[in-house]
């Protein structure tokens, strides 16, 4: 893997046989970060990334000039390695937490302008973790959510869901912190939202 921009633009990163992990491709992170940089100023976000792996997301979120950005993940291994990278290159933008993150997610009050989250595909608990999100109010008002996942998952009539792109088998849902369709009825128009 590699940080694609910024200040350690280029560098290779490579993570140990050991850890469980399905880092972002190149091609979808490229893609991903084109659209963030069109909706936030990086420079002024602060991040949460959670089932972070190998850190992949939060080096290139540090390396464009993230303040602040927190790696959330379960694997002592993973953790790990998430620090001694962050120390190699000098990271002190990025903290890291040893915890499951759906324990993690209702005892957080910090709030994000950006939370990217890449649970295993096999997951069982997608809807768990996007109502974690918005019933703990983690997102700031401007502030955006990004699941990654596999083409079997849909989130396209939550409420705050804006956006899908899919890049070969990596598919990202972008949801908004406030809703951006409430139901059915105002989506067809039937009500008229004036406020």
């Amino acid at each position: 893997m590699r940080i694609i921009r910024g200040r350690h633009q280029r560098r290779q990163i490579v993570a140990p046989d050991n850890l469980p992990t399905r880092p972002t491709t190149d091609m979808a992170k490229e893609s991903l970060f084109n659209i963030l940089e069109n909706q936030i100023d990086l420079e002024e976000t602060t991040a949460l990334d959670l089932f972070a792996g190998t850190g992949n997301i939060s080096y290139e979120l540090v390396s464009r000039g993230c303040p602040h950005v927190t790696a959330v993940d379960e694997n002592q291994n993973c953790v790990r390695f998430i620090r001694e990278t962050a120390n190699k290159l000098n990271m002190n933008e990025l903290s890291v937490v040893k915890s499951d993150v759906f324990r993690f997610l209702p005892m957080h009050k910090a709030k994000y302008d950006l939370i990217f989250a890449d649970p295993p595909y096999d997951c069982k608990h997608y809807e768990l973790l996007v109502d974690l999100i918005f019933q703990n109010e983690l997102l700031k008002e401007d502030g955006i959510f990004v699941l990654e996942h596999d083409r079997t998952i849909d989130f396209s009539e939550h409420p705050h869901c804006y956006d899908h792109r899919k890049y070969g088998k990596v598919n990202f849902t972008f949801f908004s912190a406030v809703p951006v369709i409430s139901t059915e009825a105002e989506r067809n128009g039937e009500i008229s939202n004036n406020q």
